[in-house]
Order: structure tokens, then C-alpha cells, then sequence
């Protein structure tokens, strides 16, 4: 203890510098963890979380015997899925190719177009996409009349909003996720490269063999960050494109906890709900994080 003491006072700014944060997981995301208990509860305002009387898993089961259960985990799925296979893939590709530019110029112009999509807001998003593909005045509809096409509405079509989420995100965060990269790829060697050119490597060779090993444990510790939160869809996008017309498509566990909870005032269903949420998504973590430590010797812990 006087060890762990002396420790502590001999590199005291670190911790202070620490301090904050810690402060902020404690108070923000520790301390609200007592009240997941009201998802084992009927929760009664008036008697508060204590006063509350148990049900043990009733909510849980009313949840996974409802005739909505598999069509909110086939919809978070597939859009989180489809989400990963395009938006996963495409900022490593843009790191390398932004890695591969001589121009400095040109490309610090390319970077700052594809980065600031990332600081639009979702609402304006959401709008954009509303003006663009309206079946009267917009601009892809535009085209697809001058084509020779029938008007879609695409904001109004269930088959078309995941494909419409998640392109949309893929533009939005591709610049910013390649950052990442991009900043694994500037602490490689360049005598690697130097020495590969001499060798008669051209670029696409120099990526295969040199860029992408170098950042490959970037790859899998995003990669499982981004399979453990699988099961969780953004709120306000999905929410924002949402309407009668699609709502078989765009019905997720996130959103139907805002109504069940929120508009509902069903308290201990909604959390109940969100908690099966959560404990699925540690699963995937905790099991996605073993299988590649075991494959590829990169994890989270």
C-alpha cells in the first residue's frame, strides 16, 4: 500500500490529469447502472425504485413473446450488418489511397472534403436526404424522370431504407473514420517502402505487403469495437427517417424503446428491453474480442 501510495505521489499530475475522466464514467455511466434494476421491477413512480415490487423476468418474456421481437432483431441485424460490410471496409481503402497522394495539396483538399460531412448534424442529414429524394422536386427523381423512370419515393419505401442509412453514413463518417488509419500509417517506416521501391514494387504491391500489416491490428481492434455494439443502431437518424410507410424496414430496438418507454410510459418493459440490448452486445464483445486474440494475437484486453 505505501508502495501504491508513494507511486501516486510521485506521478500526481498524471493522475490529476486522469481524475476527470475517471470522475465521468463514474458519475455518467456507473452510478445509473442502479437503476437497470426497475427492469425486474413494475416500476410505480409514485413508490420510486425501492418501493417498487419485484416480477423477476416478466418483462423479458412479455418482450420475447411478442409478435414484434424477431421482426426488431431482424431489422437491427440487417441494418447494422449492411452498415458494417459498407462502412467498415471503405475508410481503410480511403486511408490507403489518401497515404499513396505526393500532392500535399491536393491532398489535404480531399481530406477536408471528406471529413467535413462528420461535423454536419444528423437532422440536416436527414433533411438533406428528404429534399434531394422527394418524388416531386428532387433532384434524383429529376434525373430519373429525364431518364425515362417513374418517380420513387424512396423516403416512403420500406426496401429502401437501410440502403439509404447506410449510404448516407458511409458519406457522412468515411473521412472521419479514416483517421484512424491514416495516423497508424504515418508510424510506418518509411525505409520499408524505400527499400520496396528499389526491389521493383510498385504501389499496389507496397500496400499489400507493407501498409496493410503495418495497420493490420488497428483493423481488428476496431473491427471488434464495432461487432460488440452490433446490436445498436443510432437513435436519432433511424428515428428521423422513420414513418408509417417504411416502419417494417426501419423499426429498431432503439426506437421502439424511445415509444415503449418514453411515449409509452412503460418504464420497466422499455428497460428491460434495452438491457437485453446491452447484455448481447457484451456477449458479442467478449466473444469476438477471444476469438481474435486467439487467431491473431490483437485485443482489447
Amino acid at each position: 500500500m505505501k508502495l501504491f501510495l508513494r507511486k501516486i505521489g510521485k506521478h500526481y499530475q498524471l493522475y490529476l490529469l486522469f481524475l476527470p475522466t475517471l470522475a465521468y464514467f463514474v458519475i455518467f455511466q456507473y452510478i445509473p447502472m442502479y437503476g437497470v434494476q426497475i427492469a425486474f421491477k413494475d416500476f410505480m413512480a409514485t413508490r420510486g425504485i425501492l418501493g417498487s415490487p419485484w416480477v423477476g423476468f416478466e418483462h423479458f418474456q412479455r418482450f420475447f413473446d411478442s409478435f414484434q421481437f424477431w421482426t426488431l432483431i431482424q431489422n437491427t441485424l440487417g441494418l447494422s450488418l449492411y452498415g458494417l460490410a459498407l462502412g467498415f471496409p471503405i475508410p481503410i481503402i480511403l486511408a490507403l489511397l489518401l497515404n499513396q497522394l505526393s500532392h500535399q495539396r491536393f491532398k489535404r483538399f480531399v481530406q477536408t472534403v471528406t471529413y467535413a460531412p462528420h461535423f454536419v448534424s444528423t437532422v440536416v442529414i436527414v433533411g438533406m436526404l428528404t429534399i434531394f429524394l422527394s418524388p416531386r422536386t428532387g433532384l434524383i427523381n429529376h434525373l430519373i424522370i429525364g431518364l425515362g423512370g417513374d418517380p420513387v419515393f424512396f423516403l416512403g419505401s420500406a426496401e429502401w431504407f437501410k440502403t439509404l442509412h447506410v449510404l448516407s453514413g458511409v458519406w457522412q463518417g468515411a473521412g472521419w473514420g479514416a483517421i484512424i488509419y491514416l495516423a497508424a500509417l504515418a508510424g510506418v517506416d518509411p525505409g520499408l517502402h524505400e527499400a520496396s521501391i528499389i526491389d521493383g514494387a510498385n504501389k499496389l504491391q507496397r500496400i499489400r505487403y507493407i501498409d496493410i500489416p503495418s495497420i493490420l491490428p488497428t483493423i481488428i481492434i476496431v473491427l471488434i469495437l464495432q461487432l460488440g455494439s452490433i446490436m445498436t443502431v443510432g437513435f436519432e437518424k433511424t428515428f428521423l427517417m422513420q414513418n408509417s410507410l417504411n416502419l417494417d424496414s426501419s423499426e429498431v430496438i432503439s426506437t421502439y424503446v424511445y415509444k415503449t418507454g418514453l411515449l409509452g410510459s412503460q418504464y420497466s418493459f422499455s428497460a428491460a428491453v434495452g438491457l437485453f440490448d446491452s447484455v448481447v452486445n457484451f456477449i458479442l464483445l467478449v466473444t469476438v474480442n477471444r476469438i481474435a486474440k486467439k487467431l491473431t494475437e490483437t485485443s482489447l484486453w
